[in-house]
C-alpha cells in the first residue's frame, strides 16, 4: 500500500513555506464562480465561434479546478503536486476527447480540426517534404539539407527518452527498432522513405546517439548531487533565496535506476520487453494520425501534442518502473494506466479512420515487422541481463 502510494499520490516533504501548500478550496471556489458569472453574463456573445469558443474553456478551466482539488499528483512533487495534478487532468481530458472521436466519422474529425485552423483545409498530406531522393548523389549541401528541424527534435527528444529511461541497452534497441519500423511501413507513410545514409549515420548514429549519451551524462550527474535541501526561511540572503526558488523547478531527489538484474523475474523480464513494443506503437501513432488527418509535420497540434505527451510519459514512465521492479508495489499507477488507454485510443482512431491508408498494407511487411521487433525486443532484454550478470 505505501509503495503505491508513493508512486501515485507522494506526499510532499520538508513543506518551508505552508502557505502554498495549505488547501484553499473556499477560496478557490469564490474565485472560480466569481470568474464565471464575470465572463458568462458580462462578455459580449456575439458569435457563435467566439461562444463555442468560451464555452471549451470553461469546461476546461473547471476541470482544471476539480483536477487540482481531487486528482493524484503521482510520483513527483516538483515544483508543486497541483502541476502533476494538472498534467493528470489534462491526460484524462484528451483521453475523453479521443473517445468522442472514435465515434465519429472521418469527415466530422476532418470538420473539427479545420475549425481548429481554417489553414487545415487547403493543406495535403503529399506536400510534405521528401527524404528518400536521389540517394546515391551525396554532396555536403544534401547532407546540410537533411539537417533541418527534426533533426534538433530527434536529438532533444532522445536526450529526454534517455533522461527517463537512464539505461544504454533499452534506448539504443529502441532506437535501432524504430528504423526498422520506418522500413517497414514506408510503403503506408512516404516520408518514412529515407537514404541508408540519413537513416544509419544522420539518425540513429549522430542524432539519436549524440541524445541517449547526453540524457544519461545528464542522469549521471544528478545521481552525484547532494540533495540536501534547505528551507527558503532559512537562508538569509536574498540571492540565496531566489537561487532556492529557482532550484524548486528541479527534482526532489534522484532515483538510480535498475531495470534488470541477475535475479529478476520472468514477469520482469516480458514486462520490460512489452515496454520496448509499446513504444514503437507511440511513436507510430504521431505519424499516423498526422498522415491520415493531413495535417504537416510543423503544425501547432502536432507539436504541442508531442510536447504535451512528453510530460504525460514522465510520470507514467516511473510508475511501469516501479511495478515492473517492485514486487511490493501490486498496482500500476493511475498516470500510467490512463497514459495506456490513450494510446490505445489514438491506434483505434487511426485504424478507423485510416481505412483507405490500410487497404494498401503489405501483408508480409507488417508479420516480418511483428516477427523482427518481438525478436529483437527480447533479445535486447536478455543481452541487457546477461551483462548485469555476467559482465557487471
Amino acid at each position: 500500500s505505501d509503495k503505491f502510494v508513493a508512486i501515485n499520490e507522494r506526499p510532499v516533504e520538508n513543506v518551508s513555506l505552508e502557505v502554498f501548500y495549505r488547501p484553499h478550496t473556499i477560496t478557490l471556489f469564490v474565485i472560480s464562480f466569481a470568474s464565471l458569472i464575470y465572463f458568462s453574463f458580462c462578455k459580449n456573445n456575439n458569435g457563435v465561434d467566439r461562444n463555442i469558443w468560451a464555452g471549451i474553456c470553461c469546461v476546461v478551466f473547471f476541470f482544471m479546478t476539480v483536477s487540482i482539488l481531487a486528482f493524484p499528483n503521482g510520483p513527483f512533487t516538483r515544483p508543486h503536486p497541483a502541476v502533476w495534478r494538472i498534467v493528470f487532468g489534462l491526460s484524462v481530458l484528451y483521453l475523453l476527447c479521443l473517445l468522442f472521436l472514435l465515434f465519429q466519422k472521418y469527415k466530422t474529425v476532418k470538420y473539427i480540426l479545420v475549425w481548429l485552423d481554417p489553414k487545415l483545409e487547403h493543406f495535403h498530406i503529399d506536400m510534405d517534404k521528401e527524404y528518400g531522393v536521389n540517394c546515391s548523389v551525396v554532396t555536403v549541401e544534401k547532407i546540410w539539407d537533411h539537417l533541418d528541424a527534426f533533426a534538433l527534435a530527434h536529438f532533444l527528444g532522445w536526450a529526454f527518452k534517455a533522461v527517463l529511461i537512464r539505461h544504454y541497452g533499452i534506448c539504443w534497441a529502441v532506437s535501432i527498432m524504430w528504423e526498422i519500423t520506418e522500413i517497414m511501413f514506408a510503403h503506408l507513410l512516404p516520408n518514412f522513405t529515407e537514404c541508408w545514409w540519413d537513416a544509419l549515420i544522420l539518425d540513429v548514429l549522430i542524432c539519436n546517439g549524440l541524445g541517449i549519451w547526453v540524457g544519461l551524462t545528464i542522469c549521471k550527474r544528478l545521481e552525484m548531487r547532494d540533495y540536501n535541501w534547505v528551507g527558503i526561511k532559512e537562508i538569509e540572503t536574498t540571492t540565496g533565496k531566489i537561487k532556492r526558488a529557482v532550484l524548486q523547478f528541479t527534482p526532489s531527489s534522484w532515483t538510480h535506476v535498475r531495470w534488470l538484474d541477475p535475479k529478476c523475474t520472468y514477469m520482469r523480464f516480458f514486462a520490460i520487453c512489452q515496454l520496448v513494443m509499446f513504444w514503437q506503437l507511440c511513436e507510430l501513432n504521431t505519424f499516423f494520425l498526422k498522415h491520415i488527418f493531413e495535417m504537416p509535420p510543423t503544425h501547432p497540434l502536432v507539436v504541442w501534442r508531442l510536447v504535451f505527451v512528453g510530460i504525460i510519459i514522465a510520470p507514467s514512465v516511473r510508475q511501469y518502473y516501479m511495478y515492473v521492479t517492485d514486487t511490493q508495489c501490486k498496482r500500476v499507477g493511475t498516470q500510467c494506466w490512463v497514459y495506456g488507454a490513450i494510446m490505445a485510443s489514438e491506434a483505434l482512431l487511426c485504424i478507423k479512420n485510416g481505412k483507405e491508408l490500410f487497404s494498401h498494407t503489405q501483408a508480409i511487411n507488417i508479420i516480418a515487422w511483428l516477427f523482427i521487433q518481438s525478436l529483437l525486443s527480447v533479445l535486447c532484454v536478455y543481452g541487457c541481463y546477461a551483462w548485469h550478470k555476467y559482465v557487471q
